[in-house]
């Protein structure tokens, strides 16, 4: 019994990785679609509502920059050093409201087939 529980909870834990590394850029994208933001910020953000950790966030944001979907500028700090802000381009809003779209056609799809419906919905897809 015991060796079931445990393979149950690694199965959840990784089907929640693999889906979580599916959707982070979109989370993330939709929280500076909100408000221009900081690594940290937006770690504290994201994880009222997943986990996720701040060494995860740096390598994110240096690859949605490069994909020219985030800028960045520095604000000074009375704190510290400059923090550099993420700030959503107008690229990445387009990306955002496509994987927003593609993220409810395929809830919408799964959900369908956890009903019992049938597992292909798209024109043509059952060819």
């Amino acid at each position: 019994m015991q060796g079931i529980v445990h393979c149950q909870s690694v199965r959840k834990a990784t089907m929640k990785t693999q889906l979580k590394k599916g959707t982070l850029d979109m989370c993330v994208l939709a929280v500076l679609s909100q408000a221009d933001s900081y690594a940290y910020e937006l770690v504290s953000k994201l994880s009222q509502g997943m986990d996720i950790s701040e060494g995860t966030i740096y390598p994110l944001m240096r690859r949605l920059q490069n994909e020219s979907w985030v800028s960045t500028y520095l604000v000074e700090s009375s704190s510290g050093p400059s923090r550099k802000y993420y700030k959503l381009t107008e690229t990445g809003r387009r990306e955002l409201e496509t994987m927003r779209q593609e993220w409810q056609e395929f809830v919408a799809e799964v959900e369908n087939v956890l009903r019992g419906g049938p597992a292909a919905t798209k024109e043509g897809a059952q060819q």
